[in-house]
């Protein structure tokens, strides 16, 4: 069972507000309203009218656009102090992507008209913000430049690089590591989950790495990492 967290907890460590005094933080804390979400239920959909912006207290989001073929794009997967969709909330626009808990998950709402109060009042928190969309849009710079200069074999070997640095298990037999499946590494990568398996199997009969199910064995990160840099170059 997730212990219960008091709002002003979660707020004390979301960027944004570092600036504002307790006593500030308390009233927007007392002034947030909680979100609980099921693992699966979507928090709000691409185009749907912005009524204020989320943090999340603890769980996971992840945020995505899908094509008019069904494809999906993830990108950002948000946890616990990140905040979700403050951009709408200036340019007075929709949600420009949908959001979808992963697993169960709770989040703090932040009304627009509460957000932009504190702004008025607070024009250190505006400068954060751009701060934090400027850092976001590298990244999305980032994502276009991926998708559209390198394949989907290099795309899927940087992603298996990450994921063995951030979460594997050093064993006697290489990094052991639980990996997506196969349609979210597919979303994350942008490409289809046809080709994730094939791939897998190509990474496997190459010695690259070893497969028993979603568990990968990779015997040589670092050796992972240069075959990525290669193929990119």
């Amino acid at each position: 069972m997730t212990a219960v967290v008091d709002p002003f907890t979660v707020l004390s460590h979301v960027a944004l507000f570092g600036d504002l005094s307790e006593d500030e933080l308390r009233a927007l804390a007392h002034r947030t309203v909680k979100h609980h979400m099921k693992a699966g239920e979507i928090l709000f959909s691409e185009g749907d009218p912005c009524q204020g912006f989320y943090v999340v207290e603890n769980g996971e989001m992840k945020v995505f656009k899908t094509a008019p073929s069904g494809r999906e794009q993830v990108l950002t997967v948000d946890g616990a102090g990140d905040s979700i969709a403050e951009i709408p909330v200036f340019d007075g626009g929709p949600y420009p992507a949908s959001a979808i808990a992963t697993v169960d998950t709770t989040l703090l709402f932040i009304s627009k008209r509460d957000f932009r109060t504190l702004i008025l009042e607070h024009p250190d928190i505006g400068l954060k913000v751009l701060k934090d969309v400027g850092s976001r849009l590298r990244r999305m710079v980032g994502l276009i430049e991926e998708l559209s200069f390198t394949t989907v074999r290099s795309r899927l070997l940087l992603m298996l690089v990450r994921v063995a640095r951030m979460e594997g298990q050093h064993t006697a037999r290489g990094t052991e590591v639980t990996l997506p499946t196969n349609q979210d590494m597919a979303s994350q990568i942008g490409t289809v989950r046809e080709l994730i398996s094939r791939n897998l199997s190509r990474f496997q009969a190459e010695g690259l790495l070893r497969l028993d199910g979603r568990r990968a064995i990779i015997p040589d990160v670092d050796a992972l990492a240069a075959t990525a840099d290669h193929i990119g170059t």
